[in-house]
């Protein structure tokens, strides 16, 4: 069905040719549209709830990675046609073209990080200041002179107003604020915040909404207060008495603040702060992600295919960081005579994964489940089949349930199963086992760390899986523009 389309369309533009095959062969009763552009806008949400129920449009570049496969060849021979921006795989240098770093250039480096951009929560302390401090700016009207009273009621109200607004509107944006860059959140990033707000909580009791709710229903507090001690300012009998009324108003709110609103205060920004703690996730850079069970080498070969000293990436919710290494992408743009840009790619390794229900995973695991559900990347799925790995939670059995899990879990990502510690040898029942769950056909690459086995092999893989996910991110990027334009 995908090839027939696929010729039915090869003479289209690529822009165009690439849109109708990621969408036409999924959503039945098509109709006629006057751009491949109006008919992504409109068949997206669809198409998502077919693929995907649980997920929102937002991992349309996730999806877009399942059917590399079989787009990725008719891409290659368009890439020469009308649009060619977009690039064919090709890792092999000429010398004769120019190399060009995209890396050098911002706009396509972008960072996902959400989490960095929360509301500024000042310290409760810094706020009782300003709040001290605008009273103080307040001056009796020089109008009223001939009248103390009007002059001192007006006074009073005016100063407690103002120290009402410097407590209360901070607040305001707070709330406000987070709760709506909670929902601009990426979906990677709204993980990695409900899993750090939830070890918070485990550990200290803090939950982020009830939070917000005890700095908002606060502030209602401080409102209700502060029109009482107005109506009062404003109903003295004597100037002296507006002035009793001003100082003990402004102490009482004070206090209520204190009572109600520092405490809450002081706990979202210690949520802020770990929260801030997360690495950036760059979306725009291809990637391929390691999975498998605890204990299989998945840093190793991180540290081992990298360019340079891996990252550590630390997350609040875990012990265990992740590994964070870079490989240098050379892809062909235009096909023939085009273009020849590098790209500096990422290679994580992910915390391990135990075979069980998800209900019964940690923090760490989710975070792994989470990279590769929300983040477009290839998955490379690491097995020890030595034995060594730990009978506890990664037994041969183990590792290769977990990887029937997961394939039948990311049917459609780029994929590429890998022996590790294959200096330590297989039995050949473990092999046995291992065909019957791959196919006897399928193909997988055994490696070694210790004494460089199917290294380079592997380079040439994660080089193939990475311009795969570099020709899905370009579409994704070219829809974005288009629709940008319009």
């Amino acid at each position: 069905m995908f090839h027939t389309k696929i010729l039915n369309l090869s003479r289209q533009p690529i822009t165009t040719t690439c849109i109708l095959m990621m969408m036409c062969a999924l959503l039945p009763g098509r109709s006629a549209f006057s751009s491949p552009w109006t008919f992504l806008n409109l068949s997206k949400q669809r198409l998502h709830h077919q693929l995907y129920p649980h997920q929102s449009y937002p991992q349309c570049s996730a999806f877009l990675l399942s059917y590399s496969d079989p787009f990725t060849a008719p891409i290659r021979q368009l890439s020469t046609q009308q649009h060619s921006s977009f690039p064919s795989p090709s890792t092999t240098v000429n010398a004769s073209k120019q190399l060009q770093d995209v890396n050098t250039a911002s706009s396509t480096n972008k960072s996902v990080n959400k989490l960095h951009n929360l509301p500024i929560i000042p310290h409760p302390n810094t706020l009782l200041h300003i709040a001290r401090k605008s009273t103080r700016s307040i001056r009796p009207s020089p109008t009223l002179s001939h009248n103390a009273l009007l002059r001192s009621r007006k006074h009073a109200a005016q100063s407690i107003d103002a120290l009402t607004a410097s407590l209360t509107v901070p607040l305001r944006d707070i709330v406000k604020g987070y709760r709506k860059e909670l929902k601009r959140l990426h979906p990677f990033e709204r993980v990695v915040a409900e899993l750090t707000v939830r070890s918070r909580e485990k550990r200290d009791g803090v939950n982020l909404n009830s939070v917000l709710e005890e700095i908002g229903d606060g502030r209602k507090e401080l409102l209700l207060a502060s029109k009482d001690w107005i109506s009062r300012a404003k109903e003295a009998t004597s100037a002296r008495e507006a002035g009793e009324i001003l100082t003990i108003g402004e102490e009482r709110l004070l206090d209520l603040f204190g009572q109600l609103v520092y405490k809450p205060l002081e706990k979202v920004m210690a949520l802020q702060n770990a929260m801030e703690k997360t690495p950036a996730v760059k979306t725009s850079s291809p990637a391929v992600v390691l999975v498998g069970a605890p204990n299989v080498g998945k840093s190793s070969i991180v540290k081992t295919i990298s360019s340079g000293m891996p990252k550590i990436a630390d997350y609040p919710f875990t012990t265990r960081g992740m590994t964070l290494g870079h490989v240098k992408g050379v892809f062909d743009v235009g096909g023939e005579g085009g273009e020849i840009v590098t790209q500096l790619c990422q290679v994580m390794d992910s915390p391990g994964l135990l075979s069980r229900p998800d209900e019964e995973r940690n923090e760490m695991e989710a975070l792994t489940l989470a990279a590769m559900q929300h983040l477009p990347t290839a998955v490379m799925y690491v097995m020890d089949l030595s034995g060594g790995a730990g009978e506890k939670c990664s037994s041969v059995e183990d590792q290769l349930e977990l990887r029937r899990e997961m394939r039948a879990r990311f049917p459609r990502r780029p994929w590429l199963d890998v022996i590790s510690k294959c200096d330590l040898g297989i039995q050949e029942e473990t092999r046995k086992a291992l065909h019957e769950i791959l196919g006897y056909d399928a193909s997988y690459l055994e490696v070694s760390v210790m004494d460089g086995t199917g290294i380079e092999e592997l380079r040439d893989e994660v080089m193939k899986m990475l311009s795969k996910v570099r020709v899905v991110l370009d579409v994704m990027e070219a829809v974005d523009a288009n629709n940008t334009q319009s």
